[in-house]
């Protein structure tokens, strides 16, 4: 079990443990020593960060551990999460920081490792890394302190590689774009990409100062977005988080296109072309089974990982897959990028509309989604529920009453203390009727053990 890790990293509220200056000191010296205690160098590690106003905070502490443990720092500012992926293969550094609680609100905030690869941390290694936060390692002498600088050109490195992943001649003009970037990471670099390709540009959202991050707007708020579609008339709209890691698109007349409806459209324009690797495509436990039974008749495959998007690339690497992603707008795109990357994601969706000639809500058509909802109920601390045996047993009492005709799922947050309950059926009013149901007896089961 990891005392600190989730399954994006560590996260929390700041100025509350574990989000504290004192950790992320400690968490530095102790990172920095399992990442590279076996280089024969100086090792170089890259910090990255969102908008977010503790991030200031964070980004000091975190690189005071790391240059008293000996290692040099690479500060590359406000730049997304899949930025730190690639700019950490791209400059060679040993290992990548990213400082972000992706879509969660400004007060909240967190620190996420990548290895030299640019992939996220294995399980093993975050367990090395607390074990070291017990007993930190000693320090190097007084003249083998690490250095920090900064990486002026970072936002740019970046653009030239999501430009890079299209054929040289691919030009998007006569696209009109709406883009919420969410007041966070990629403020600069979405318009800006988008424009450099030919793109008219609605920019929303693009003037973070260090609280708006994620408020009322983004990948969890995309309301504004779709509006902006309708009034001026575009051709499609982008709602990216506050890290930028996912997407949630809208099409022309403003209706949502979640992680479901585009990962149905990236794996059909990959088929089309033979690219899609692995025969199939990776999603989670709460994708629609819609989706199943529609990319079954297109005659690709669909497997189902854990919740979390560690868990998604870990069958993915397994079964030889190169396109996976979660319904909440997550999509890890091998051929591309080592992370969940929404500007990679946006590209391809670009592409597909441009190759098919239609508009987005043409590229995946026939495709009907199960009704499906998502309740939550929050607990003062964390509680294995489904520990608790009459949990277990109104569960499975749930899922023998909607047989065949859709599917139960509950599962503890892994970064919140929730319970999350997903319910789908074909039927809306049977759904509707197994959840509201579930959610009221859960809710006692976690009553009475708080109470």
């Amino acid at each position: 079990m990891r005392k600190y890790f989730g399954t994006d990293g560590v996260r929390g509220t700041v100025n509350q443990e574990p989000m504290t200056a004192e950790f992320a000191l400690r968490l530095g010296r102790a990172a920095g020593y399992v990442l590279t205690r076996h280089l024969p160098h100086r090792p170089r590690i890259l910090i990255g960060k969102d908008t977010r106003l503790s991030g200031y905070m964070l980004e000091s502490a975190l690189c005071a551990g790391l240059t008293a443990q000996g290692m040099n720092v690479q500060l590359v500012g406000p730049v997304p999460t899949p930025a730190v992926a690639y700019l950490t293969r791209s400059l060679r550094a040993d290992a990548g920081v990213m400082l972000s609680a992706s879509h969660n609100p400004a007060g909240d905030n967190g620190i996420k490792f990548f290895a030299a690869d640019g992939f996220k941390l294995p399980d093993d290694t975050e367990a090395a890394i607390e074990s070291a936060m017990e007993d930190l390692p000693a320090l190097p002498a007084a003249l083998d302190v690490g250095k920090a600088v900064r990486v002026d050109d970072a936002r740019g490195r970046y653009i030239e590689f999501l430009k890079a992943s299209l054929p040289r001649d691919l030009r998007f003009d006569g696209l009109r774009v709406v883009v919420d970037s969410a007041n966070g990471a990629a403020y600069q670099v979405a318009p800006c990409l988008l424009r450099e390709l030919g793109c008219e540009v609605i920019s929303l959202f693009d003037t973070p100062d260090g609280f708006n991050i994620n408020h009322g707007c983004g990948s969890t708020a995309p309301d504004a977005m779709c509006q902006r579609v309708i009034e001026e008339q575009a051709d499609i709209g982008l709602a990216l988080d506050g890290d930028a890691d996912r997407l949630i698109a809208c099409d022309c007349h403003g209706q949502l296109m979640d992680g479901d409806r585009v990962i149905a459209i990236l794996a059909l324009h990959a088929h089309k072309h033979q690219r899609l690797q692995g025969g199939a495509v990776v999603t989670t436990l709460m994708s629609n089974m819609g989706l199943e039974r529609f990319l079954a008749g297109q005659g690709i495959g669909m497997m189902r990982a854990a919740v979390g998007d560690r868990y998604v690339l870990e069958m993915m690497r397994q079964h030889g897959c190169n396109i996976g992603g979660e319904q909440s707008g997550h999509m890890i795109l091998l051929d591309y990028n080592t992370t969940g990357d929404g500007l990679m994601t946006a590209l391809q969706l670009l592409c597909a509309m441009r190759d098919a000639n239609k508009p987005l809500h043409e590229l995946a058509d026939g495709l009907s989604l199960f009704p499906q909802k998502l309740w939550n109920i929050t607990m003062p601390e964390r509680f294995d529920v489904l520990a608790d045996e009459r949990a277990r047993l109104l569960l499975e009492q749930a899922t023998q009453q909607l047989a065949d005709s859709g599917r139960v799922n509950v599962r503890m947050s892994g970064t919140e203390p929730k319970l999350r309950i997903m319910v789908e059926a074909e039927d809306e009013a049977l759904m509707q009727q197994t959840g509201e149901g579930l959610l009221a007896e859960l809710q006692a089961v976690i009553d009475a053990h708080f109470a």
